[in-house]
């Protein structure tokens, strides 16, 4: 089998048909010393995200990770040095209308962890969110400030989250990296989100749908940026037991990303005002990124750059 080769790692990527993980195991099958195994659902990741193969370093198994046999069938028969652990529900109204079905990711943080410290892995990594934030009570948002405030079962899950990994350092010894990611775009992002929607939705003149005045802020970090500072983070063996921020810290209005939108893609698409979302829409978002700024060694990408980059991939895809 091919994992029986001398490779330098093996790693597990959960999750790895989505838009994150599709990314950063695209990445990691670039090197020709990593055998790396994606496990995903497919519930809302797709084949099309999985990374193209580059040297048969690679393989994909269909399953859910909250399913401790399935995942264990995967565990058990590799010898994993990492496991990064991104599957997950995702998305702002999809985790509002199934509830349960996020509560019930934290079957597979359970699983991931006890398979991990069973079977000899070196290091879990944690796709968390900017959502354990909750409503900010401090700007730039310090990996060191959690204010435990919001009561939306994405935001709890994730907390919960990533107090089972340090956990699992406290009582196996269990290494561990923590990612709060901000809102990451890139050429894989469902239609779901914020960005891909608007860009969507002007190349086809459609009017581009806000909720509420627009006045709340989030920041966006193109998938490369993400993708090599996680990567960086295992290479290197920086911040072993350590949370981190990845995202951009230059906040922008969703008004203005609207704005933005438009003029960059020359579309006449109108803007409507949608009422607010009851619950779950926070007034702004702003990262503290000076461990990711140490990880990069380098400037984030200009949004007005990624922003291009992504609408020429949607109008390559229409």
């Amino acid at each position: 089998m091919a994992h029986q080769k001398n490779y330098q790692r093996t790693i597990l990527v959960t999750g790895g048909a989505g838009n994150i993980g599709g990314a950063l195991a695209s990445r990691l099958v670039q090197d020709p010393e990593n055998y790396v195994v994606i496990v995903d659902d497919l519930s809302t990741g797709s084949v099309g995200k999985l990374p193209v193969q580059h040297h048969g370093n690679c393989r994909f198994v269909k399953l859910n990770c909250n399913n401790f046999g399935a995942l264990s069938s995967v565990m058990t028969s590799t010898a994993f040095d990492y496991v990064f652990h991104y599957a997950a529900v995702v998305g702002v109204e999809r985790t509002l209308n199934n509830p349960l079905a996020v509560l019930g990711d934290i079957d597979g943080i359970r699983n991931v962890l006890d398979l991990a410290k069973n079977t000899g892995v070196r290091r879990v990594f944690y796709s968390s969110s900017s959502e354990v934030y909750g409503e900010p009570v401090e700007f730039p948002q310090n990996e060191a400030t959690t204010p435990l405030n919001s009561r939306l079962p994405y935001a709890i899950v994730k907390n919960v989250g990533e107090s089972f990994f340090r956990s699992y350092h406290r009582e196996f010894g269990l290494p561990y990296t923590i990612f709060r990611f901000f809102n990451t775009y890139g050429p894989r992002q469902s239609e779901d989100f914020v960005l891909p929607k608007f860009i969507v939705a002007a190349l086809a003149g459609a009017s581009l749908k806000i909720y509420g005045d627009g006045s709340q802020t989030r920041t966006f970090c193109y998938i490369d940026d993400n993708s090599e500072a996680t990567v960086k983070a295992l290479y290197d063996n920086m911040l072993v037991d350590e949370t981190v921020n990845l995202g951009s810290d230059r906040e922008i209005t969703i008004l203005e990303l609207a704005k933005m939108v438009k003029d960059r893609t020359r579309s006449k698409s109108e803007i409507v005002h949608l009422p607010p979302l009851p619950e779950g829409d926070m007034t702004r978002r702003c990262p503290d990124i000076a461990k990711m700024r140490a990880l990069l060694g380098r400037d984030l990408t200009p949004l007005e750059a990624g922003m291009d980059k992504l609408i020429e991939s949607k109008r390559q895809s229409s």
